[in-house]
């Protein structure tokens, strides 16, 4: 991606898998894109709280907190409501899917992702779109 002067776009990403966690943060940091990590649902929690995130990637399956729970807490939060926040996971049944909408997900990718995928959906929000459709 390339870099401008502006503050880089802040991404939050909630994954328990090391090796997972590595590959999306080299893939997506530049110097116009900062990936921040959280290994468990309550430092995601916590970090997103306490930060000013453009973009939240988060798995569904995660220790002490699922991502599922994050989400919703975070969207009832006013401070975050307006986050877009994309669940990364490797669940694939519709049941859970519909799960990640109800507690306001905003797109759900599924695992394993393409790094385009990823790229494209960064691009877009920081092109200005708020609401970006499912990746």
């Amino acid at each position: 991606m390339a870099g401008n002067s502006q503050a880089p776009f802040q991404i939050l990403l909630v994954e328990d898998e090391p090796v997972i966690r590595e590959l999306v943060r080299s893939m997506l940091s530049d110097g116009s894109v900062d990936v921040v990590c959280a290994a468990n649902g309550l430092e995601g929690l916590k970090l997103a709280r306490s930060g000013t995130f453009h973009l939240i990637l988060m798995d569904v399956v995660l220790p002490q907190l699922d991502g599922i729970s994050v989400c919703r807490i975070l969207k009832s939060d006013p401070a975050t409501a307006d986050v877009p926040l994309y669940m990364l996971t490797a669940k694939a049944k519709r049941s859970d899917m519909e799960s990640a909408t109800l507690a306001g997900a905003d797109g759900y990718i599924h695992k394993p992702f393409r790094g385009a995928e990823l790229m494209a959906l960064v691009e877009r929000l920081r092109a200005g779109q708020t609401r970006p459709e499912s990746a």
